[in-house]
């Protein structure tokens, strides 16, 4: 059985899926995919913060959490469906590696609706955190890799094969055709570190 590694990006609204096999140096691609998380039929679902800025804390804690529970509906479902499909290929999932922003702890939900900058951050983690308790709650551990250390850490686990690893990541778009995307090939390398057990 092999191992797979999924790594993942997340969007407000949709997220980058890239399950990965194989080696650093010969890295497998065992499927991908774009994914929505949100539901459009619920006002302001894409832009969740934005939407409740002008409502009373209590409206704008409710919508929150409406959806919140949108969103994990379809986050969890999207993501058994691909280990499902991935275990059913004869993989073992051996993590999944997501991408994290600058990490800035948020305060109370007042404050954030105070502050334009604090609702662009908070609806970044809103999606990732729901995103990775789906991942949790199907019995797959998540691994986080903040996205502007990601390079210096691979130059840190792979040593001088980093650039020849990359470099094989961006020719898998000769496999898996086009588009080959910027996140697909973040997430990709994030992937196999967390592969290869080489976190930098």
């Amino acid at each position: 059985m092999k191992a797979a590694a999924i790594g993942v990006q997340v969007h407000s609204g949709w997220s980058v899926l890239v399950a990965v096999s194989s080696d650093p140096g010969a890295p497998e691609i065992a499927g991908r995919k774009r994914i929505v998380i949100i539901d459009p039929s619920v006002a302001g679902a894409k832009q969740p913060y934005h939407f409740a800025e002008k409502m009373g804390l209590q409206d704008a804690a409710k919508h929150l959490e409406r959806c919140a529970a949108a969103t994990r509906r379809l986050a969890s479902a999207v993501i058994d469906e691909t280990l499902d499909d991935l275990r059913s290929r004869g993989y073992r999932i051996a993590g999944c590696a997501m991408l994290l922003a600058s990490g800035r702890s948020l305060p109370a939900l007042a404050d954030i609706l105070a502050s334009h900058a604090l609702i662009h951050t908070a609806e970044g983690e809103f999606f990732r955190r729901i995103v990775s308790e789906a991942f949790e709650h199907a019995g797959v551990r998540v691994t986080g890799f903040r996205e502007r250390e990601l390079d210096e850490r691979a130059r840190k686990a792979f040593g001088d094969a980093a650039p020849r690893i990359l470099e094989r990541i961006s020719e898998l778009r000769s496999v898996v055709g086009s588009p080959w995307t910027k996140d697909e090939k973040t997430v990709t390398l994030a992937a196999l570190m967390l592969l290869s057990g080489k976190l930098g």
